[in-house]
C-alpha cells in the first residue's frame, strides 16, 4: 500500500501535448516530465485527435499546435472551449510562427495564451503553470497586436456590451487595464488598492462577462467598444 501524500500535496498539472512532429512532441513530453509539478498524460498529432484525446485523458492544460493536418489548432481549441463539459481544460497555443492572424485567431477561438517553440524550455514550463492556474498569459506586446487586430478586422461584436451596465465604476477601471496588459500587481499599484482587492475585482469581471479567463475579458473590453485600439498605445 502506498503511503499518503504529505501535507500540502497537490495533484500534478495534466499536460496534454497536441503537434503533427513526432519528434517536437517526444521532447515537449520529456520536458514537461522533468517538472515535478507537471505531468504529460497523453499526446496527439492532429486536431481532431486533440478533442478525443481531452475527453478521454481530461487534461488540465493542452500545449497546442497551430498547422496540423485534418484540423488545425485554432479550430481544435474554438471547440474545445466551446464544450460545457471540458470548461476546465485551459488551451496553450504552441508555434513557430509570430504572426498576428494566430494571436488573434487562438485568443478569440478561447485560448489561454500564446508562446513560441523557440523559448527557453524554463519559460515553457512557466507558461503552462500560468495558463493552469487560471490566468492568461498576455504580455502587453501580445495585447496591443490583438488590440490593432480588432482595429483592422472589425466583426459582428458579440453580445457584451449589455452586461457591461451591470459593472460598477471600479470594475471598468480594472477591465481596461487588464485590456492594456497590466498584471494585477502592477493595477493595484496604479489604484492604489490591494492585490486581493484587485483579484477579487476579476472574479467579478469573469462572472459577470461570463469569461474563461483574463484573454476573454481583453477581447469583451475591445469587441464592446469599451477600450480602444489608440488607449492602448498612450
Amino acid at each position: 500500500m502506498s503511503p499518503p501524500p504529505p501535507a500540502g500535496h497537490t495533484e500534478p498539472t495534466r499536460v496534454l501535448i497536441v503537434d503533427d512532429q513526432a519528434l517536437l512532441r517526444g521532447s515537449f513530453r520529456v520536458l514537461v516530465d522533468t517538472a515535478p509539478d507537471l505531468t504529460a498524460v497523453g499526446e496527439a498529432s492532429t486536431g481532431r485527435a486533440a478533442i478525443e484525446q481531452c475527453h478521454g485523458c481530461a487534461p488540465d492544460v493542452v500545449l497546442m499546435d497551430v498547422r496540423m493536418p485534418e484540423m488545425d489548432g485554432i479550430e481544435a481549441t474554438r471547440r474545445i472551449c466551446a464544450a460545457p463539459e471540458l470548461s476546465a481544460v485551459r488551451v496553450l497555443i504552441l508555434t513557430t510562427f509570430d504572426l498576428d492572424a494566430y494571436v488573434y485567431g487562438a485568443l478569440r477561438a478561447g485560448a489561454s495564451g500564446f508562446v513560441l517553440k523557440d523559448m527557453p524550455p524554463a519559460d515553457l514550463l512557466a507558461a503552462i503553470r500560468v495558463v493552469a492556474a487560471g490566468d492568461a498569459l498576455l504580455a502587453p506586446g501580445v495585447t496591443r497586436r490583438l488590440i490593432a487586430e480588432f482595429a483592422r478586422r472589425p466583426e459582428p461584436a458579440r453580445p457584451v456590451s449589455a452586461r457591461l451596465d451591470q459593472l460598477t465604476g471600479r470594475e471598468v477601471e480594472v477591465l481596461e487595464l487588464i485590456a492594456r496588459g497590466r498584471s494585477n500587481g502592477e493595477i493595484a499599484e496604479y489604484l492604489s488598492i490591494s492585490p486581493a482587492t484587485i483579484k477579487s475585482h476579476v472574479g467579478h469581471l469573469l462572472a459577470k462577462l461570463v469569461a474563461r479567463d483574463r484573454a476573454q475579458l481583453v477581447i469583451a473590453a475591445y469587441e464592446s467598444g469599451l477600450v480602444r485600439a489608440a488607449a492602448v498605445e498612450r
